[in-house]
């Protein structure tokens, strides 16, 4: 049976996406293979506990919740999160992957939500922006920019037109945390009528920085 490497498990809100604000099993997994300027899971690049998967779906239903999203770090860059995904699904969990969209998203369970970051000039990542997982991408996933910036906003508004993105899956602006200010943002996706879905990192508003939550 699979082993992957976890960071931490645990229950919280959704933070972020459609499912902002449902109670949530986190299941972290070890590793990036990016290094975006405004990281807030740095902590998350190496060490983490070797799992069994079965001992991971013990912990996961020891919660009780019926939402469970699979982040990281990169948790793609396990490829043993394929089979993750694919127990979660099959155990019955409402479940979401957070990826940078730097890997292949192409053998993904079809009933996992994806939500894809599509990475910024503003995250020092762009160069690794993998186009063709927007080809495996439906109504229910989500592609998320994450905005520095001036030059983020213009670059990620080309996006939007050039992938037709709103036609493909919803599409999420956030603003960096303690960098872009999320009322200029907010004012901005109002002003040029875009069709997007404005978010705020829910639980960095209740709880801050602090990991676990």
């Amino acid at each position: 049976m699979a082993a992957l490497r976890i960071t931490e498990i645990f229950r919280s809100l959704q933070g972020e996406s459609r499912s902002v604000g449902w109670p949530t099993v986190f299941v972290r997994l070890t590793g990036c293979p990016l290094r975006c300027v405004y990281c807030d899971t740095a902590y998350a690049f190496s060490g983490g506990e070797r799992l069994e998967l079965a001992d991971i779906l013990e912990r996961v239903a020891g919660y009780g919740v019926r939402h469970v999203c699979v982040t990281g770090g990169e948790p793609l860059a396990q490829p043993a999160c394929l089979e993750l995904l694919d127990a979660l699904v099959a155990v019955g969990y409402e479940v979401s992957l957070e990826t940078s969209g730097a890997l292949d998203v192409a053998q993904v369970n079809p009933k996992v939500v994806k939500v894809l970051d599509l990475k910024t000039p503003g995250s020092g990542e762009a160069a690794r922006n993998l186009y063709a997982n927007l080809d495996h991408l439906d109504a229910k996933d989500q592609v998320k920019f994450v905005i520095a910036d001036e030059a983020d906003y213009a670059w990620a508004k080309a996006k939007l037109a050039e992938y037709r993105l709103p036609e493909r899956c919803e599409v999420l602006f956030s603003p960096v945390a303690g960098v872009q200010n999320p009322t200029e943002l907010a004012g901005k996706i109002l002003r040029d009528r875009l069709d997007v879905r404005f978010q705020l990192q829910l639980h960095k508003l209740l709880w801050g920085d602090q990991p676990g939550v």
